[in-house]
């Protein structure tokens, strides 16, 4: 399966990263790219143990079976799938700071390897191996570079 502790898949990711563009228009969604690009680093911040958030109330009686979905073959995310309040994004970032940001955490997660993938559960989907995390930051990525057809 893709994911993130592949190195092929991160110099993929990174090299899409590269091509989005501040006004890269989206194909689905709400956010705009350099949103999207600070949501994307504040879900790699819980998988580096960086945040803490609370298990939801709908994960914890839907996460486990999602996740079975969601984490069971290569097909991307679903477009418009909802996400935790705790990744919107209000402001208006910078694009080349947050891809910066991004690509940091990238590198700290692949460099870091299994060890230092948090041992915290994700707020829906509840516990993850540090294999199912680095499957779940890659598709993450790619579906929301993807959003913006890169």
């Amino acid at each position: 399966m893709k994911n993130l502790y592949d190195p092929v898949r991160v110099t993929e990711i990174k090299g899409r990263l590269e091509h989005l563009r501040s006004d890269s228009p989206h194909l689905w969604g709400k956010m705009n790219a350099p949103q999207a690009v600070a949501h994307c680093s504040s879900a790699m911040a819980w998988a580096l143990d960086d945040k803490r958030p609370p298990r939801m109330f709908v994960g914890r009686i839907l996460g486990t079976f999602v996740k079975g979905f969601v984490l069971r073959d290569d097909e991307p995310m679903r477009r418009n799938s909802p996400t935790s309040p705790d990744l919107v994004i209000a402001d208006q970032p910078d694009l080349g700071k947050e891809r910066e940001r991004l690509s940091g955490q990238i590198d700290r997660f692949v460099n870091g390897g299994p060890s230092a993938c948090t041992t915290n559960p994700h707020p829906f989907f509840g516990r993850l191996t540090p294999e199912q995390w680095a499957i779940l930051m890659y598709k993450h990525l790619d579906h929301h570079l993807r959003q913006f057809g890169v």
